[in-house]
């Protein structure tokens, strides 16, 4: 493997938020024995609560120190202290936690020089796929010599691009985290992780003749971006144009665009086949084609024909083309399946969308909130310079 250039001076960790801490910024009048008191009245596992927090805090420490111990200089933060001017402290982001704690610090990177490096705090409790393998998360002092010595590669995965063109589209967003739902008193978080929109303001072009704002969002997708009325009860009414190709009408549950990144995650978990559905499926194949022979009885044989079709829905993080589902997509005599125009999930490397919804949100990795309601476009695509640059390390027993 040829040597990779790893210069770091100085390293910004940002830790998760823990559901102790949480609960001790959401009651700070409590002293530790009535905050014990409130969460077991409440019915929570209190030693089970401390347990995991001390995992985590372990986790962060030792970060902090074997980064400290090659010299380079630290600062940690979490959710709440976390602001645009500590990213550009540093010279790369490190984070502990879990997949949430990777997206929030990569939500913060604008471009594709700054590297974010996970480790998984609790492997035990989650997978962890966007950080570090698990052996690193207990041999992080390992982790850290092979990339002081350039002894791992780099991996750009590719992020989405959100242009929303309308009348409306600098209307503040939402956070979606626990603690400002809860606390909207805290508002002040939600102005120090856009304090970039007033600076794309002032540079907004807007068309004199239609009243219509053009804006690039501050923030890019990782994962996913998913478009659909906020209550999921009512049906999603938007246009889509694939490829700049012809304009069609869907109505659904909502449209999920993810990156190879988030192939893994909500996108597959929306376009997966179960078992049992692969198992009707052959019925029915076989009702049609009695000439196929196929043991229906044999689970390993339905197991397999689903895993291939379950793994062909995960493409690779550097992959520029995006993946798009159309969570259940209304066909009726009225309003027919636009087949042959569009199915309901395939690939694209440009996607427009236009709302014809009336309460809609545009929700980037779960995080961000926007409005997304009739008349306004989104139109997603991928640049290389917006690629997150994040490192793999091959495993020890592997290498």
């Amino acid at each position: 493997m040829r040597r990779q250039a790893f210069e770091c001076s100085k390293a910004l960790i940002v830790s998760k938020l823990s559901r102790y801490e949480f609960e001790r910024f959401r009651q700070p009048s409590l002293s530790t024995a009535q905050l014990e008191k409130a969460l077991r009245d409440r019915g929570s596992d209190y030693e089970l609560l401390l347990h995991h927090h001390h995992v985590h805090k372990s986790c962060e420490a030792a970060v902090d120190a074997a980064l400290r111990a090659r010299n380079i200089q630290t600062k940690v933060v979490n959710r709440l202290n976390f602001k645009e001017a500590c990213v550009e402290w540093a010279d790369a982001v490190f984070t502990a936690g879990g997949d949430g704690t990777f997206l929030l610090a990569s939500s913060r990177i604008p471009d594709n020089r700054k590297p974010v490096i996970g480790f998984n705090s609790d492997p035990t409790r989650s997978e962890g796929f966007l950080c570090l393998p698990g052996h690193f998360s207990r041999n992080i002092s390992e982790a850290v010599e092979r990339l002081v010595t350039g002894d791992f590669h780099w991996t750009f995965r590719t992020r989405v691009r959100i242009t929303l063109v309308g009348s409306n589209v600098f209307q503040p967003p939402i956070e979606l985290h626990d603690q400002q739902l809860l606390h909207p008193e805290y508002s002040e978080d939600k102005e120090m992780f856009f304090d970039c929109l007033q600076e794309q303001h002032k540079s907004a072009k807007t068309d004199k003749r239609t009243d219509q704002q053009k804006r690039v969002l501050p923030v890019l997708a990782l994962n996913e971006v998913f478009m659909g009325e906020r209550l999921s009860a009512r049906v999603s009414y938007y246009e889509i144009k694939l490829n700049g190709g012809q304009k069609v009408k869907v109505k659904s549950s909502g449209l999920c665009v993810a990156t190879g990144t988030g192939s893994t995650s909500w996108a597959y978990s929306i376009g997966r086949l179960s078992t049992d559905s692969v198992h009707e499926l052959l019925r029915a194949l076989q009702s049609e084609r009695p000439d196929i022979e196929l043991n229906l009885g044999d689970r390993q044989l339905l197991e397999r024909v689903t895993d291939r079709f379950n793994n062909a829905l995960v493409f690779g993080p550097e992959e520029s083309r995006l993946n798009y589902v159309i969570r259940d997509m209304i066909s009726a005599s009225v309003w027919p399946a636009p087949r042959g125009v569009i199915s309901p999930r395939g690939f694209a490397h440009l996607l427009e969308v236009k709302s014809r919804c009336g309460d809609a949100a545009l929700v980037v990795d779960g995080g961000v909130s926007f409005n997304f309601n009739d008349g306004t476009v989104a139109v997603m695509e991928v640049h290389p310079e917006d690629s997150l640059r994040t490192v793999t390390l091959v495993l020890p027993n592997t290498a």
